[in-house]
């Protein structure tokens, strides 16, 4: 069959979504519905914002459906009365097995990682956590275990040491847009075997998991070495972003910082973890064990992200302390 005859029913959400989305539309592929998520009260007017993907969607005068249960009668019955022969999957919900299953060439998803590697919610995210110096996308066909299905296609993505997750994002966001449309083009013609992902796990204690990161898990721990607190601030930036505390020094005032971008400098030194050094003019240096993290960009809570230059201009380092808790653990 054709590609491009293909009925699709496509399935997002984020931005990371909207790069394949509008990779078929320009293309001429059959995109007969999008499905995203409900509008959402969102800022402090509480106003409903549409998903990224819906946004694009109404550009384009799409078939847009919005359910807020992917098992809902109604929603299904809609799904089986457009009779698509593909589904398409990108940063979306988990589906039910009547979703997933009704297309006649079945449901693929792209998933922003090397298979079986990184399983999860945030892979971009736990790759450059973890040090990782590349990763990769995944199409796999959608089945009953969450991200275990069998492998369609993968590319392969360096990681650059100066990546952060919005940087990679991008690179991933744009190739993944391509490798959906190659996926399409397999399908269509079916000229592709599909790979047991248990074929590519020769240990399995060698698997890396990447679970959904809340708040908590993002506070630094500065007494860690300075090359994984590094990964773990670029892993977290722009979004959800690795926090400490401010603490002044009599005990009566409390701040919350996100800390969107740093660089370590490795330095030997005699001070303790968080103790801080600066000029209070253009650098702020912040110890650990084995040299010192140097603070570029900061955001006090409810206050606006600064350059450092411009965050001390109005931030008296000497009155305060780095968290003086014992930091949590990630």
């Amino acid at each position: 069959m054709i590609a491009k005859e293909l009925r699709i029913i496509y399935m997002g959400t984020p931005d990371f979504a909207v790069a394949p989305l509008k990779e078929l539309i320009e293309n001429q592929y059959n995109v007969i519905a999008v499905v995203t998520a409900p509008d959402k009260p969102a800022g402090r007017g509480k106003k409903l914002r549409k998903s990224a993907v819906k946004e694009y969607a109404e550009t384009q005068n799409l078939n847009i459906l919005q359910p807020e249960k992917l098992k809902d009668p109604e929603f299904n019955k809609q799904l089986k009365e457009l009779k698509p022969d593909l589904n398409i999957v990108v940063a979306f919900r988990m589906l039910p097995e009547m979703v997933w299953q009704l297309p006649r060439l079945g449901t693929f998803n792209l998933h922003a990682s090397l298979l079986p590697q990184y399983r999860g919610a945030a892979p971009i995210n736990w790759a450059i956590i973890n040090g990782e110096t590349k990763t990769g996308l995944t199409t796999f066909f959608i089945d009953k275990e969450i991200d275990t299905g069998k492998i369609i296609l993968q590319e392969e993505i360096e990681i650059a040491q100066d990546d952060n997750v919005g940087t990679l994002h991008d690179k991933m966001m744009q190739k993944g847009a391509k490798l959906v449309l190659k996926t399409i083009n397999l399908i269509a013609e079916g000229n592709y075997q599909p790979k047991e992902q248990g074929e590519l796990i020769q240990d399995i204690s060698q698997l890396k998991s990447a679970p959904k990161i809340f708040k908590d898990d993002c506070k630094i721990n500065w007494e860690q070495n300075g090359k994984k607190i590094y990964d773990f601030i670029r892993g977290l930036s722009p979004y959800p972003a690795a926090w400490t505390l401010f603490q002044s020094i009599n005990g009566d005032k409390i701040l919350s910082a996100k800390i969107f971008a740093a660089e370590f400098l490795s330095e030997a030194h005699e001070l303790l973890p968080k103790d801080m050094d600066s000029n209070k003019k253009d650098y702020f240096h912040i110890a650990v064990p084995d040299g010192f993290m140097a603070i570029k960009e900061i955001q006090l809570e409810g206050k606006k992200r600064l350059k450092i230059e411009d965050f001390l201009k109005g931030f008296d380092v000497e009155n305060y302390l780095i968290d003086p808790k014992p930091s949590c653990l990630i």
